[in-house]
């Protein structure tokens, strides 16, 4: 099901998981990419999926400038060309795996992107992800990660943003495996024990000597169920940084962050500080069809050759109250200070969400805000 299988030369392809069976209908494969000119006055997400059980392949490109977060909107029906990832006018082209890859959206609703992604370092891989609701698992996912620069040109309704790889940097990922995807199951009988809450981490930065990918996931008591946090270095070492701790900076009466503050462990046992902050938030619930997202959900089928463009004011008070409880996209800066003392400055991904009830935030249920 992990097409294309040149997306990783042979030595590197990571062991699929023995999936209670592929037959599940939420079974997914899915590439994430953004990107960011680390001024935070523009901000891209996008990405491509397959979802087998349900026929349905779909694709979306999400933007953020200033105050305007504009989304368009690609799905048809499955194919089996999993070598020619593609959907409609949007396709992924792989040029040298792991290194290199090129995405293409042909003028849709106004908005074209020719992108090319360079690694900067090795890829990450992660550890496994699942998640319960009662006795069912709703999510059993395995992930890589990597970072890397973007060259290429965005068009929107006329205008053309030049992506300069000197200055513009992101973070790509491909996951598979089981999450929620599609129209909505029928709701049965409620679960027991029911899903109270669940609280979400991931920063992907890029240094100029090595890259971090932290991922943490913890449920509502503060039980961490996923600790990954990996340093990889130019020369291709790799480093686990330990059991990190975490202190994220919310907006006065919201659930949105400003930042974190997150103490690790280098493998010496000597400290690692990272101080990460928000140059601009992109909620991937507002058009990027992720959980929570009114508008769309990848996996939906909405007919062959459906495509949509959608436009959100970030300043209305509807899009605002509705942006704060889901997972946000940060455009994300960071200091890293070691042990001697010397600070560096990195730039990548920090995402970010608290769902429901989470004790050591303070936050006791699905409505409460931080002070």
């Amino acid at each position: 099901m992990l097409g294309p299988m040149d997306e990783f030369p042979v030595h590197q392809i990571p062991q699929p998981i023995a999936w209670p069976g592929s037959s599940d209908r939420n079974f997914y494969d899915r590439s994430y990419f953004n990107g960011h000119d680390r001024t935070g006055d523009v901000f891209f997400i996008t990405g491509l999926g397959y979802y087998p059980n349900l026929g349905v392949k779909d694709a979306f490109f999400l933007i953020r400038r200033g105050d305007t977060q504009t989304a368009v909107h690609l799905s048809d029906a499955i194919d089996q060309d999993r070598l020619n990832q593609h959907v409609l006018g949007y396709r992924v082209e792989v040029d040298e795996p792991l290194h290199r890859l090129r995405i293409v959206l042909d003028e849709t609703d106004g908005i074209a992107a020719e992108l090319t992604w360079n690694g900067l370092f090795d890829v990450v891989q992660e550890q496994r992800h699942v998640l319960r609701t009662g006795t069912r698992i709703t999510l059993d996912a395995q992930r890589f990660a990597q970072l890397g620069s973007w060259s290429g040109r965005i068009a929107i309704d006329g205008e053309e943003i030049t992506v300069d790889p000197s200055v513009w940097i992101g973070s790509r990922d491909r996951s598979w495996g089981i999450r929620p995807i599609g129209e909505s199951e029928p709701a049965g009988r409620p679960a027991d024990p029911p899903f109270e809450g669940m609280w979400w981490l991931y920063v992907p930065i890029a240094f100029d000597d090595f890259s971090i990918v932290i991922i943490i996931q913890e449920d509502h008591t503060g039980f961490r169920s996923l600790n990954d946090c990996t340093r990889v270095w130019k020369d291709g070492r790799v480093e686990q940084l330990g059991w990190p701790r975490v202190k994220i900076h919310y907006n006065s009466g919201t659930r949105i962050p400003t930042g974190a503050t997150i103490d690790a462990t280098a493998a010496d046992g000597s400290p690692v500080h990272f101080d990460v902050e928000s140059k601009l938030p992109v909620p991937i619930h507002v058009g990027g069809g992720y959980g929570g997202d009114s508008d769309w959900i990848h996996g939906m089928w909405r007919g062959e050759k459906f495509t949509e463009r959608l436009t959100y004011d970030m300043t209305d008070p509807a899009i605002v109250g509705r942006a704060g409880f889901g997972v946000i996209d940060h455009v994300g800066r960071a200091v890293c200070t070691s042990a001697d003392g010397t600070p560096a400055e990195g730039w990548g991904l920090f995402e970010h969400g608290a769902l429901g009830r989470h004790d050591p935030s303070g936050f006791a249920d699905w409505l409460t805000v931080a002070p």
